[in-house]
């Protein structure tokens, strides 16, 4: 198998489903309170540089990283933040593009970036990483760190392990083969690429969701 042989299934498995998952997951953030504070904080991280300093110009560049149909995209640009969207799937940016056609949406993959060393303050990726292989993450996370600013910073969410016997797990998921990190595993890869984390916030399982494991939003910012 090739490298790009997972990116090409995941993509082609998201073109098949684009219209579906856009209209199932049309308000993310509705029932997620939490979530919205988290992401209120990480746009004024961005705006301020971490350092308090609100009279930077512009809203800070901020890429949205597997950005599905835009809507997480749209929030971060509703809270001012100069933020365009990447997704591998086609069809998926085709409807970012026409639900949100004030914000940039490109087709890309997380691997290889087309984006300058260091030209963005902040990078979302939003369950955008469970569709990677495990031995592919550490390269991900190297772009994430070159396409980063000094100072800027990283939000990543994934669902996670029980502990350090499982570093990663493989899960049933309805659209491509997914995994799930051990926190602390993923946090030293970070830290390795010198993103250095700097708050962390696990979700407990619901009695309603289907998949009952942890979610951790982990907050880093490059050294």
């Amino acid at each position: 198998m090739t490298e790009l042989d997972p990116l090409r299934a995941t993509s082609e498995a998201y073109d098949a489903i684009a219209s579906v998952y856009a209209e199932m997951f049309h308000d993310p953030l509705r029932d997620r309170p939490l979530e919205r504070a988290l992401l209120g904080a990480f746009a004024e991280l961005v705006r301020t540089n971490g350092d308090g300093d609100r009279d930077r110009d512009g809203g800070g560049a901020v890429a949205d990283l597997g950005c599905g149909p835009g809507d997480i995209t749209a929030h971060l640009h509703g809270l001012g933040l100069d933020v365009f969207g990447v997704d591998a799937s086609p069809v998926m940016v085709g409807l970012a593009r026409e639900a949100h056609p004030e914000i940039r949406f490109e087709v890309g993959s997380m691997a290889a970036l087309d984006i300058e060393d260091g030209a963005l303050d902040g990078v979302l990726s939003r369950w955008s990483l469970i569709h990677t292989p495990p031995q592919d993450v550490p390269a991900v996370l190297a772009e994430f760190a070159r396409v980063l600013a000094p100072g800027g910073h990283l939000l990543i969410a994934f669902p996670a392990t029980d502990g350090p016997a499982d570093e990663t797990r493989s899960y049933d998921h309805t659209v491509a083969t997914a995994y799930r990190w051990w926190p602390e595993h993923l946090a030293a890869l970070l830290r390795a690429h010198g993103l250095n984390e700097s708050a962390r916030l696990r979700f407990e399982p619901q009695p309603t969701d289907r998949r009952q494991f942890h979610e951790i939003q982990l907050l880093a910012r490059k050294a």
